[in-house]
């Protein structure tokens, strides 16, 4: 299947927390979306990976995914090697995908800015036609997506383009709330964590509201991009005040 937007993630989350609401107005419009998570976050101090993966099939079926897979990278440890970039770039060639989402290049956790490095340089080393992989025993054909956009997590990075996601924020939210085993709820049991401290989420949600007020709208999401962007007209970006 050929989709137009695929996102990477370093850990079942990542995705719902900072990309879904892009995904979900891609979505919207007809365009076939999906993730590939780097690892199974086996090393969350909460939940375990049977709950994750439960976790990430509901949040996946919120967001209308087209398709999900896991590569299985080892969470905490994997590396930005040769074996790795092979797996990016057969995932890359499987869905042929005209826009690829990333990790940021810096961010709190360090298994993000090595997701980030990982997908964009085996996103630019998949369009290579001499580097073979195969998929099902057979020779996959190059492919270099379009653009690379890495998403804004924890860090603030000031961004090169904002996403008004105010009319899906709810779903957004929903999806993201699927990790229950992550995030704050009264009844929550376990050790908390960052993530799983009720300021957290609060900073969260109020994370894509400075994003939203950035562009005059509600609710927002930041992305960076290494290349320049073109508009078709000056449409594009003129709103009509009611």
């Amino acid at each position: 299947m050929k989709l137009d937007v695929l996102a990477f993630s370093s850990h079942p989350d990542d995705a719902e927390l900072s990309c879904s609401g892009l995904l979900l107005k891609e979505k919207a419009a007809g365009r076939k979306i999906g993730i590939v998570d780097l690892t199974e976050g086996e090393l969350g101090s909460r939940g375990s990976i049977e709950s994750r993966r439960e976790e990430s099939k509901k949040a996946s079926e919120i967001l209308g995914l087209d398709i999900r897979e896991n590569l299985g990278l080892r969470d905490g440890f994997f590396l930005n090697n040769e074996e790795n970039q092979l797996k990016v770039i057969s995932a890359i060639r499987k869905y042929r995908p005209d826009v690829v989402l990333s990790n940021a290049s810096s961010d709190r956790h360090p298994d993000h800015a090595k997701g980030y490095n990982l997908v964009s340089e085996a996103a630019f080393l998949s369009g290579l036609i001499k580097i073979e992989t195969l998929h099902n025993g057979t020779n996959q054909e190059a492919w270099r997506p379009s653009y690379v956009f890495s998403y804004i997590q924890d860090r603030f990075l000031e961004p090169d383009f904002i996403i008004d996601i105010t009319d899906v924020f709810e779903l957004k939210m929903k999806a993201t709330l699927a990790y229950e085993s992550q995030f704050y709820k009264k009844d929550m049991t376990g050790p908390e964590t960052y993530i799983s401290s009720p300021s957290f989420m609060d900073n969260h949600i109020n994370r894509h509201k400075m994003m939203g007020k950035m562009i005059g709208v509600t609710y927002g999401e930041g992305y960076l991009s290494d290349k320049k962007i073109g508009l078709p007209n000056l449409n594009s970006i003129i709103k009509k005040v009611t």
